[in-house]
């Protein structure tokens, strides 16, 4: 990303405005400022006048601008999202919608990194320890590409087969003695509250990478994130949105720690479509109403109507003992029949993945693939600057990385994927 397309998102984000309504703020066409935060690569890219630069910086004030860039009278976003004074991120609830939109702002830095235009040395000789008792390959590998991305190395631990707690070693212990080895750690674990009892024994950065059917809050980091840049290039707010999320809402840690977060913002609905036997915990529930937004439970798709985003979520079959699954049948599946019947051409389509692409799966149907309210793959790809920007806050050198790149030297595509299209092209 641009700086200025940076600087222009920060700026709509700090204001909580909508395209429409900051154009009309600064006193420009909607298609001036539309061109200004396209990629520089786009035939349509303009470059902003440097007095409409200087009146959004007057705009949004001394004191705003002195919060984000001047540490020393505040405290910085690691000490902010911290844990008793130490660098780990554990639970979504450890964030305000503050902090977050200061951790959207270093993701937004991250872009060109992540998009393999510049390159950061930041983390040069930091060693990052994966270590994943539970099967993954999005979280696990995104972790490790995000830490290599900003110059550092990583070693991987996948499974307790290849672990010492295979041979009984203690949660403490593996977690002081792998802290004698790494900088930092990322952790997934199959039960809820494990990765809270790693962070008690080391000093040094630990992040969640899932604990159970508890928490995943980088993967709610980037899902709210991925939101944020749907709703801005279809000029939205995500205030007074309405959010509907489908499938596995009991064991489903993704919606656990996505719904929390959301409850930072104001004036939302949220759907919940699920069987009976899945609904969403009650205490998620209760922590949800308790800031005034609107809940509504449903066990049918037709519920859709009207929403500004689905969020499907597969069902998390390895959470089950002997437990019967009733009510999820193949009628439950998201498909594009089912999408053009409720939905309208901006209803946002989010599944944080896998998804289970079998005929008959009571998933996300492959048939989507070519729909572009399908944001699956941006939402995948806005785990590497989230997760970046994860690493360079708890690590301390956040502030170091734009004055540290440098320009990419190998050959880059201009679409990842042989079907991509322009994330911030303009509307029709």
């Amino acid at each position: 990303m641009s700086a200025q397309q940076t600087f222009l998102r920060d700026a709509m984000r700090r204001l909580n405005m909508t395209r429409d309504g900051f154009s009309k703020r600064i006193g420009v066409r909607r298609r001036a400022l539309d061109t200004w935060l396209l990629p520089e690569d786009s035939s349509e890219y303009r470059t902003m006048p440097s007095i409409v630069k200087k009146f959004v910086s007057e705009i949004i004030g001394r004191e705003i601008l002195m919060t984000e860039y001047t540490q020393s009278a505040h405290e910085s976003l690691a000490e902010k999202i911290g844990i008793s004074g130490k660098p780990h991120l554990l639970s979504v609830d450890q964030l305000t919608r503050d902090s977050l939109e200061e951790l959207f702002h270093v993701s937004d830095i991250m872009q060109p990194i992540a998009r393999r235009q510049k390159i950061s040395r930041v983390l040069e000789g930091a060693v990052l320890g994966n270590l994943f008792f539970e099967a993954s390959t999005r979280t696990r590998v995104s972790f490790g590409a995000a830490f290599c991305r900003l110059g550092g190395s990583v070693c991987d631990t996948t499974g307790f087969t290849f672990s010492s707690m295979v041979k009984g070693e203690s949660i403490y212990d593996t977690s002081r003695v792998m802290s004698g080895y790494v900088d930092a750690l990322v952790i997934r674990h199959p039960e809820k509250g494990s990765v809270a009892e790693f962070s008690r024994a080391t000093n040094i950065p630990v992040i969640n990478g899932g604990d159970g059917p508890g928490e995943h809050p980088s993967q709610a980091i980037l899902d709210l994130y991925s939101m944020s840049r749907e709703f801005s290039r279809l000029g939205k707010l995500i205030d007074g949105a309405h959010i509907a999320m489908v499938g596995d809402l009991r064991y489903g840690r993704t919606v656990h720690s996505l719904i929390k977060l959301l409850a930072n913002y104001r004036r939302l609905k949220f759907t919940l479509i699920s069987p009976p036997s899945l609904e969403m915990p009650i205490y998620i529930l209760d922590s949800v109403t308790k800031h005034g937004h609107v809940i509504q439970q449903s066990t049918s798709l037709t519920d859709l109507k009207q929403v500004d985003v689905v969020y499907a979520t597969r069902i998390q079959k390895e959470r089950f003992a002997d437990e019967a699954i009733e009510g999820y049948t193949p009628e439950f599946q998201i498909n594009q029949a089912l999408i053009n019947t409720y939905c309208d051409k901006h209803t946002i389509i989010m599944h944080p993945l896998p998804r289970d692409s079998r005929a008959g799966a009571n998933d996300l149907s492959t048939d989507l693939n070519n729909d572009p309210r399908l944001a699956i793959f941006r939402q995948t790809d806005n785990g590497i600057p989230v997760r970046m920007a994860i690493f360079a806050v708890l690590m301390g050198v956040d502030k170091q990385v734009a004055h540290s790149m440098r320009d990419a030297k190998w050959n880059v595509p201009s679409h990842i994927g042989p079907d991509d299209a322009y994330f911030d092209a303009l509307l029709d």
